[in-house]
């Protein structure tokens, strides 16, 4: 009796379950993506899906026409650390020691083949592993090459990836091999949720007593599951009904011709469960659901073209109130005007005053991000860090000292790769037949080449005082923040935002790589009130000391400096602020002050600022969104290139 939670038992979570069974009786849709947060029956799903399906005839020689009795399907768990030799397959080096002969020792891959390979947490597997999953599932062959050995055995599995948009996302050429995905929440009715307790107590008291309660729905299933495969191959869709898929995806504007294959293939998968011969529209229908929401041609913080008609009947109000509920936060964003020369000398008049703590209005305004938010093409002989300083590395760097091994090479000076070398030299011994002593040479000696993780942290920390109120200046600080924010996510660094306003910091966003949350935080950064710097850069501070970070850790200051909120206990705000500049860059933090002080008056502060943090600083004399993302741009990531 299986050990896992039944599948039948689950409660509510509809579209988890019919995309797992899909899955299950057509491995061929290219496996399932499910993302949601922690503790919503993502793994207990996926662990109760094996019980379900069929059980399987052994794998039998050529020839033979008797059947071994029929066994449970595999049921494979890919660890986030295993190697790339454990996942494909790799040679045997005990039977090339004991049998003189080069022999294929089984992968993971292998060893799912008929089942299911389950990846747990598979945002957090390296990129080269997840690749290989996804053209295996797609071709459902697995080729291993090595030294002297070149072999390739089917690999037929449904491919299942649970992950927690929380902990960073897949990249979207990943995204899209995925044939299904589905986004799943936690129950919000109250009856729904009672329900979801009272069973997995029940199950935990006595696991086997309710295990049995649940045994004639599981096999009505597995009957279910076992009929639909067989039907599959008479499945039949209407012309018309293929030309519909093709619609939707262009309505959609997904490039990806894999989106409509995959919707023909879940769309007769459907008609087979529900033991139909001939597809209908309800079958393209919800095969669409299934398809498609991780397909979507708008890209992260891609903006859409602004609608001329609405923005004609839209009041001045509205277009400085936040987006609608179902559109993007980018959707409702106007193109930059620009003000008269009285108006801005107004609000450089209300910063002036909000220095000397005098603010007009502690009101919060909410400004959206400029339309002009993204990242030029810009190339620049400048750069603020010297390559000694390890800014903007890549997440995954090769040939670190510590990390996981994704190949061998040579031995000069590094980790000796035992297995490699005693493979090399068995491959050069292999000729001689009567070798009784395996003797390696220099020749033969090969050392690990180690891939680690070391993208940095990128700390913004925003100025969202009255004083950024002036002349669009939030609107241009949003824009840029939420389109380096898109280059760091492609660069795998995490991104973390302070914000300060008021009497008080926020970490409006805790170091992550999910997108999601950084353009929502951002999206919803109101701005209004004095500006507590020292507060801000405290902030900061804890933030560094918890990531343990601090050799990786990039921070990006967006600010006039113009402080005056003191901490806790009272004092000069602004040496306040100074002092714990200086803590930080004792602390040999990399940091960039954007000075954006603006209008007549300016005391060069932010200057000061950059220097107690043993920083740069630049002046931002032309505030605009793209003006600030092209420095930030040219003067990081730029040196790579």
């Amino acid at each position: 009796m299986s050990k896992h939670y039944p599948f039948s038992a689950i409660v509510g979570q509809p579209k988890l379950k019919k995309a797992l069974l899909l899955c299950a009786v057509n491995p061929a849709i290219g496996g399932v993506l499910i993302k949601g947060e922690k503790g919503t029956a993502k793994s207990t799903a996926v662990r109760g899906l094996a019980a379900v399906m069929p059980y399987i005839h052994s794998e039998v020689s050529s020839g033979e026409t008797h059947r071994l009795p029929k066994i449970p399907v595999p049921f494979v768990d890919l660890p986030l650390g295993a190697s790339e030799d454990r996942v494909i397959g790799s040679l045997d080096i005990a039977a090339m020691v004991s049998e003189k002969k080069q022999k294929l020792l089984p992968g993971l891959l292998a060893a799912a083949h008929r089942g299911i390979l389950y990846v747990d947490e598979v945002n957090l597997l390296p990129d080269h592993l997840v690749d290989i999953l996804l053209d295996v599932a797609a071709s459902g062959v697995n080729t291993i090459q090595r030294e002297g050995l070149s072999i390739a055995h089917p690999s037929r599995f449904a491919l299942i990836g649970t992950m927690n948009p929380e902990e960073g996302n897949l990249r979207p050429q990943f995204l899209d091999r995925f044939g299904l995905m589905v986004e799943v929440e936690a129950q919000r009715d109250i009856a729904e949720r009672t329900e979801v307790v009272k069973r997995r107590i029940s199950f935990e008291h006595n696991a086997e007593e309710f295990t049995a309660h649940w045994n004639g729905a599981q096999l009505a299933l597995q009957t279910q599951i076992a009929n639909a495969q067989s039907l599959l191959p008479e499945v039949v869709m209407p012309e018309g009904l293929l030309t519909l898929i093709s619609q939707l995806c262009i309505e959609r504007s997904v490039a990806s011709l894999r989106a409509d294959i995959v919707m023909y293939k879940t769309a007769i998968t459907m008609a087979a469960m529900a033991n139909r011969k001939t597809v209908i529209a309800d079958d393209i229908r919800h095969a669409a659901e299934l398809v498609l929401i991780h397909r979507k041609g708008k890209k992260p913080f891609e903006q859409k073209q602004n609608n001329p008609e609405a923005d004609r009947n839209a009041t001045p109000g509205d277009k400085q109130s936040p987006s609608h509920k179902g559109q993007s936060p980018l959707d409702n964003a106007q193109k930059e005007q620009p003000e008269p020369e009285d108006s801005q000398s107004g609000h450089d008049r209300n910063q002036d005053k909000c220095l000397e703590g005098d603010c007009p209005s502690d009101t919060a305004q909410v400004f959206l991000p400029a339309v002009s938010a993204k990242v030029p093409d810009i190339h620049s002989d400048k750069t603020i860090f010297s390559p000694e300083q390890n800014v903007a590395r890549r997440q995954k760097t090769i040939n670190m000292p510590k990390g996981f091994q994704i190949s061998a090479e040579k031995f000069s000076d590094g980790s000796l790769a035992v297995s490699e070398t005693i493979r090399h030299a068995i491959v050069r011994q292999a000729s001689a037949s009567d070798y009784n002593t395996l003797v390696i040479k220099n020749e033969d000696l090969h050392q690990k080449i180690k891939a680690g993780k070391t993208g940095q942290l990128i700390l913004f920390v925003v100025d969202a005082s009255g004083s950024m109120a002036a002349g669009k200046r939030m609107e241009a600080v949003k824009g840029s923040v939420l389109a380096l924010l898109q280059d760091a996510y492609q660069k795998r660094d995490r991104v973390g935002v302070i914000a300060f306003r008021g009497v008080e910091a926020e970490v409006l966003l805790e170091p992550t790589r999910s997108i999601e949350s950084a353009e929502q935080a951002m999206e919803n950064l109101p701005t209004g009130g004095r500006t507590p710097l020292a507060h801000a850069l405290q902030a900061s501070l804890q933030l560094i000391k918890k990531e343990h970070v601090d050799a990786k850790t990039l921070l990006i200051v967006l600010s006039d400096g113009k402080a005056n909120v003191p901490l806790a206990g009272g004092g000069d705000p602004w040496q306040q602020a100074l002092q714990l500049a200086a803590t930080i860059g004792e602390m040999q933090i990399k940091s960039l002050v954007l000075d954006t002080e603006g209008g007549y008056l300016r005391l060069g502060r932010a200057a000061e600022l950059a220097n107690a943090l043993k920083g740069e600083y630049l002046s931002l004399d032309k505030l605009s969104a793209e003006s600030i993302t092209g420095t930030i741009h040219s003067h990081i990531y730029d040196r790579q290139q």
